[in-house]
């Protein structure tokens, strides 16, 4: 069943924000390989397509649904980083931001009674749960090793093998 033009607005909007989070986590990959961090670049980028994934499970559940999203403008982060604990304080404000908008969205599917978008929404919440979690883990990581050389390529290097 086709959704109400507010609520396809509304997720229209999540679209741009999963967008926003891709280029994001993009942009502090490039950031990390510039710093000789290869394996946390390319964890950033596995992040940034898993981003664009969320991005066309929303889209595909609209055009399921016979509504037509437009992507609109994309904001493009201007995001300088000089050390791994920084990356990764603007990856978990980031995540947490997208976790807030995850959570507006599903108040307003509630609002507008469509049940049809509540597995969709309850598979995000707990996507972002984790996703909130491995950042602050990885945080809590570069923290504790306080930038310190061997540390950060033990943690570069575990990061490029998991991605």
């Amino acid at each position: 069943m086709k959704m109400t033009a507010g609520l396809e607005k509304a997720f229209i909007k999540q679209i741009i924000k999963e967008y926003e989070s891709a280029v994001l986590y993009r942009q502090l990959a490039i950031e990390l390989e510039l710093m000789n961090l290869p394996g946390i670049s390319k964890w950033l980028k596995s992040q940034s397509a898993e981003e664009l994934t969320h991005a066309d499970k929303l889209i595909k559940h609209l055009t399921d649904r016979d509504n037509h999203p437009v992507i609109g403008d994309i904001k493009t982060p201007k995001v300088k980083v000089t050390s791994v604990t920084e990356t990764f304080d603007v990856a978990l404000e980031a995540e947490r931001d997208v976790s807030a908008s995850i959570r507006e969205l599903y108040a307003a599917a509630d609002e507008a009674h469509d049940i049809d978008s509540r597995s969709l929404l309850d598979w995000f919440v707990s996507e972002q749960i984790e996703e909130e979690a491995t950042v602050s883990e990885i945080l809590g990581r570069a923290r504790l090793v306080n930038e310190d050389g061997s540390g950060i390529l033990r943690l570069d290097a575990e990061l490029g093998a998991s991605a």
